[in-house]
Order: structure tokens, then sequence, then C-alpha cells
């Protein structure tokens, strides 16, 4: 008779064991079976919530995919000659966070501006008053945050901005970008009206902010 009880409770738990996870949504390193068992951006890999390296985000310390570069580690992959000076060239940029550091420029997304050709996302030029911006080619990311949001924060202010163009980090010093150099791997580009809405003048060149995806 102990035999069968035992028996029987080792059935109990076998089917305890196989019940789906249901509506329950997992955090960094939690349980999951498919997609939808992890929490926002997060995707299942062998059964625990993690960071999706093909989106770049890094919320999970510890827990990042093995096969993707280290945190932090984004090295130049050669150098362009433009105008007497070298400079590096970069096809991938620092891991993207609640709070990733930036550096914001200015552009001009208009027709015969210092933006060049036309945005990479919808191949039209934009009027500076738009909330918007260019992002540095790695984390532009193959076109893949083209009419995304994302927040930028600088001066006690933060606003949000759409991002429509690529500031290239690969390639520079010609027409198609208005003859100036590779952009930097960290930086976010942003209209007229994006500085503005921070509280900055366009005449510092660069300041330091810090962004997230919306």
């Amino acid at each position: 008779m102990s035999n069968l009880n035992l028996l029987l409770l080792y059935l109990v738990f076998i089917s305890i064991s196989f019940l789906p996870l249901g509506e329950t949504v997992s955090n960094c390193n939690g349980a999951c079976q498919t997609l939808n068992d992890c929490e926002g951006q997060l995707i299942c890999i062998n059964g625990k919530c993690n960071d999706d390296p093909n989106v770049g985000t890094h919320m999970c310390s510890g827990g990042q995919n093995p096969s993707s570069p280290s945190s932090g580690t984004c090295k130049p992959s050669g150098n362009l000659s433009c105008k007497g000076k070298s400079y590096p060239i970069y096809d991938c940029s620092p891991p993207i966070t609640a709070a990733t550091p930036a550096k914001l420029t200015n552009n001009d997304f208009s027709a015969g501006g210092d933006g060049g050709g036309p945005s990479e996302c919808d191949d039209k030029y934009h009027s500076n008053n738009e909330l918007i911006v260019a992002l540095s080619t790695g984390w532009f990311n193959k076109r893949s945050r083209c009419g995304k949001m994302i927040s930028i924060r600088a001066n006690g202010k933060s606003v949000l901005a759409k991002v429509v163009d690529e500031c290239d980090s690969m390639h520079g010093c010609d027409s198609e970008h208005a003859g100036q150099p590779p952009c930097d791997n960290n930086i976010v580009d942003g209209s007229d009206a994006v500085w503005s809405a921070l509280g900055l003048n366009k005449d510092a060149g660069i300041v330091d902010v810090t962004w997230s995806m919306a």
C-alpha cells in the first residue's frame, strides 16, 4: 500500500511539473517557455528570460547571451582618411540601458542642410521643428529603430523624439554626408526642436545626455 501511495505522489508531482506557465510574466533570469513569458523586450533563452542580443539591450545583470559581445566592448573596425585627418570607424555602439550615456549633437534634417541626403528611414527631408534624431550606426542597428521613439534626458529635462536617420559611423567625407567625417559611435544627432525642448543652446556643439527606448 505504501508503494502505491508513493506512485500516486510521483504521478502528481510529474503532472504539476508540466503545467504551462500561463499568464505568468518573468523578469531577468526568470523561468520561461515562450517569448510571451518574458517581460518587455526580454526573450526566452534556454528556459530563462534574458536580453535579446538582436535588440542590443542589457537589462539583465550577469545574464547576457555568451555569443554576444561583452558589455561595453565596442572597438573601431578601421579608419577613414578625411581632409588630412584619420577618423576611427565603428560598426557597433555601446550597450543600450535605461540611461545610455551619449553625446547630443545638432543636425539639420532639411534639404540642403548639414545632414546631407534625405533621412535613411523614409528617404525624405524633415523640418527641424520636428522632434527627430539620427543615431550612430550601432544604435541605428540596420534600420531596426526607424520610427521608434526614444527618451532623451539632459539639463533636468526630458523629451521624446523619433528616430528617422542614421548618424553614419562607417562612412563620411562625401556628398551623401555633406562632406562631414564619420560619426562617433555614441551620437544622438538631434533636430533644433530636440535641443529647444531640452533647454539647450545649439552653440554648445556637443552636450552629454542619457537616452533609452521609450
